[in-house]
């Protein structure tokens, strides 16, 4: 019974760090709010039913057992400070990238002109940020939560926006592991909020593949991004065929 009591609580914290609430939830899992407050107040939940609410946040029960053990969400948001700190510093930047991905000392310095000292003093500032809890040898305990998320707006979304957005875009998409998909239409408010749950479905299911994947030694593995996105948007080429008296709060192609 205790350990029903700390995943449940675990997964009430979880649920209050990303911003859902009991009917968002009660919506994904297309069941009544109702029924979740009861089990939740209860603390009578399914297996079935556990996995399902780890599903909506990105998270697996062995992470939610560690956040259950040490009494703290795992973390999804760093802060603006940290943040700031990883735009500032490409090598710390490229430790982050490296220690999400569980790559191992070895394959980092076999791959990287890192030193073990240098390699060393780079976990150690991603341990303060509680991102990693270093372990003797250099291993690495992941302390963040499968759906982790960059801030948005935030410095690394702007570093993105303004620096690394226009390379990713440049090369040709022609290879056989790279896709462009450039859809456009009008669709109503009800069609707009679904595409919006797909994407986030889709999100989910990427870092999820992270995840599995992530036992298999990095040489067997790709680096691989997607950009999702999706805006009203009015191409400016045809400003010059649209009426003056046009409803602007219509977006039209």
């Amino acid at each position: 019974m205790a350990l029903t009591k700390d995943l449940v609580a675990s997964l009430k914290r979880l649920l209050k760090a990303q911003g859902i609430t009991y009917a968002a939830l009660a919506e994904r899992l297309s069941v009544s709010e109702a029924t979740i407050k009861r089990q939740f107040s209860t603390q009578r939940l399914t297996l079935e039913r556990l996995e399902q609410v780890c599903d909506v946040l990105g998270v697996g029960l062995p992470e939610l057992a560690t956040e259950a053990a040490r009494g703290r969400p795992a973390l999804a948001r760093l802060d603006e400070a940290a943040e700031e700190a990883l735009v500032a510093d490409p090598a710390l930047l490229l430790a982050l990238y490296l220690v999400l991905n569980r790559w191992t000392q070895e394959e980092v310095l076999a791959r990287y002109r890192f030193s073990v000292p240098e390699w060393t003093a780079l976990l150690a500032r991603l341990d303060r940020f509680g991102v990693i809890e270093l372990q003797p040898g250099n291993r690495c305990r992941l302390l963040t939560a499968r759906n982790f998320r960059w801030r948005r707006g935030g410095p690394m979304e702007r570093l993105f926006r303004e620096r690394l957005l226009p390379t990713y875009f440049a090369p040709p998409f022609d290879g056989s592991q790279s896709d462009l998909v450039l859809l456009s239409g009008m669709l109503s408010p009800a069609s707009a909020e679904r595409v919006a749950r797909r994407i986030e479905e889709l999100a989910g299911e990427f870092e999820q593949m992270v995840a599995h994947d992530g036992s298999q030694p990095a040489a067997e593995r790709v680096g691989m991004s997607l950009v999702l996105a999706r805006r009203p948007w009015s191409l400016g080429l045809f400003d010059r065929f649209r009426r003056d008296s046009a409803d602007a709060s219509v977006t039209s192609p």
